[in-house]
């Protein structure tokens, strides 16, 4: 018997009290199955049913608000939340905070993995990601309140090396979005953003006796896809819930451009249009793009994470430079212009969409040249923290995935929070008003990133804020660089947890920064080198 179509009042009525529900999404809407979150609510706040439910998803769902996984926020609907991402949801970090629910966090690509490893009845995931950080049962095991009582990894010695096993659990529910079904329940993607987990969370579902719910924008006739355009095949799938007004984004209505679905001229004109992007004022992010930006090489596979270093992909773009990398994201996606905020995971006119199990498959196995990521905080060891700030359950999203992963990591950040007031633009910086919030600390909350196992690595790691570059040497981390107009021990070392090692030695004083990164117009300096992946870190 193939699929049914069904409303999505009646889809939510197949979710029992206890299931565990896994979900897929990324922020700004990507690929969120929202009719079917919202329904559920609505079921939930008429009639108090389902309750208990557990809740699975490897990346941030939501708008800070409303939508996304803060459908699904309410006291009593929820008992147990294995998230990779949390912000988009402050009224679940809240629920996690009081302890109303159990609250895990889960690397993203482990989340997305896992499924896969359990759509095929597998025994879990067996990997090298998350030694050493909040994840390794040592230091945590992923539980970010006391309610969080369960073990979801355990420490295994194969051939006489660490590992990870991250454990199997029951999925009853998965929640998923497609563009189209047909009359017998097969699936396409054509008009999406990204292809996330789609697949593993269905398969997952399938292979642990519960039901796949698919949320659709078209329904087409018997025949209309071909075999090349069935993502999800009819045979997976439990109901399927037409949604007219399905959005690419919470924005976006459709835009094929963010599907990829461009090609030719059509796209030539737009990836142009792209690289001269809007216009906007000069500020130490752009500062900091730039010092970043000369780590970059031709050749190089590069991933960009979400805040300072998507400002490193958009110079890249403007300096039209594009095509002398493979740039990367971990929702699957290859090439294109990189959007930013709430629409990071989003592309226009990418290159090739991936499944997200296979990118993460791909950094595992150390495809990486370089991923530019962004820090909460660092401290002394090289330890980078974004999965727990101020007491708040953040999660890593695809965080611990890449950072471990890949040969050279360049964190990308402001050195302070709340409060800063710089003055650049002229080819150098000034400092008006110190930050409240240190981020170079003592020691930090949580490990997200750990300095001792990058070292074991062999990993290049820099830490890069606008006033003072720093990097992972073995006895810590140093200082080896400072920003023009930034005086060393006003602005930097008494503005720090702990004392850096001075990596300057034997001059009197650390390099400075070139004046062109502080200067309002771009001339291109540290524009992309030839050298290869094996050359230090400058």
């Amino acid at each position: 018997m193939g699929a049914s179509f069904v409303s999505a009042d009646e889809a939510a009525a197949m979710i029992e009290d206890g299931d565990t529900v896994a979900l897929m999404g990324g922020g700004g809407g990507l690929m969120e199955a929202t009719c079917l979150f919202q329904a559920i609510e609505r079921r939930f706040l008429r009639s108090a049913r389902p309750r208990g439910l557990g809740l699975v998803h490897a990346l941030g769902i939501g708008d800070r608000q409303a939508r996304g996984v803060n459908c699904f926020a309410h006291e009593g609907l929820v008992r147990k939340v294995i998230g990779g991402h949390w912000v988009w949801s402050p009224r679940m970090q809240a629920l996690a905070r009081d302890e109303k629910i159990a609250a895990y966090i889960l690397p993203g690509g482990v989340s997305s993995q896992l499924l896969r490893e359990i759509g095929a009845g597998r025994p879990g995931l067996i990997t090298h990601v998350g030694l050493g950080t909040v994840c390794d049962p040592r230091h945590g095991g992923g539980r970010m309140n006391a309610s969080a009582r369960e073990e979801l990894a355990e420490l295994i010695k194969l051939d006489g090396r660490e590992y990870l096993r991250y454990k199997p659990y029951q999925v009853d529910v998965a929640l998923v979005r497609g563009s189209v079904a047909d009359e017998d329940g097969n699936i396409g993607f054509e008009h999406e953003a990204a292809d996330l987990d789609a697949c593993a969370i269905a398969q997952a579902a399938r292979a642990c006796r519960g039901r796949v719910i698919v949320q659709v924008r078209e329904r087409v006739p018997r025949g209309a896809l071909g075999a090349r355009q069935v993502r999800i095949p009819g045979g997976w799938v439990d109901a399927i819930v037409v949604d007219a007004q399905q959005r690419t984004s919470y924005d976006i209505d459709f835009d094929p451009e963010l599907s990829g679905e461009l090609t030719g001229r059509a796209r030539q004109e737009a990836a142009r249009r792209d690289a001269r992007g809007p216009g906007r004022a000069f500020s130490e992010r752009d500062a900091i793009a730039r010092r970043a930006a000369c780590e970059l090489f031709d050749g190089a596979v590069v991933n960009y994470g979400v805040g300072i270093p998507d400002a490193v992909a958009g110079l890249v773009a403007r300096r039209g430079e594009l095509h002398r990398i493979h740039q990367t994201i971990e929702h699957g996606i290859y090439g294109g212009s990189l959007l930013d905020g709430s629409l990071f995971g989003y592309a226009r006119n990418p290159s090739a969409i991936l499944d997200a199990p296979t990118q993460f498959d791909f950094y595992g196995g150390g495809g990486l040249d370089i991923a530019m990521l962004g820090f909460g905080e660092f401290d002394a060891a090289g330890n980078v923290n974004v999965s727990r700030l101020g007491g708040l359950t953040v999660g890593p999203g695809g965080f611990i995935d890449i950072a471990q992963n890949a040969r050279k990591v360049v964190f990308c950040g402001s050195f302070e929070a709340k409060g800063v007031e710089l003055r650049t633009g002229d080819g150098s910086l000034r400092i008006t008003r110190h930050g409240q919030v240190r981020k170079l600390v003592r020691e930090v909350e949580q490990i997200s990133f750990s300095g001792e196992q990058a070292l074991r690595r062999g990993q290049q790691v820099l830490y890069l804020t606008e006033r003072a570059s720093f990097r992972l040497g073995p006895q810590g981390v140093e200082l080896f660089e400072i920003a023009p107009g930034i005086d060393l021990r006003r602005d930097v070392l008494e503005r720090m947890g702990f004392l850096p090692r001075l990596g300057w030695a034997p001059a009197p004083m650390p390099a400075l920064m070139p004046a062109s990164h502080f200067r309002a117009v771009d001339d291109g300096h540290g524009s992309l080198s030839s050298r290869d992946a094996s050359s230090p870190a400058s």
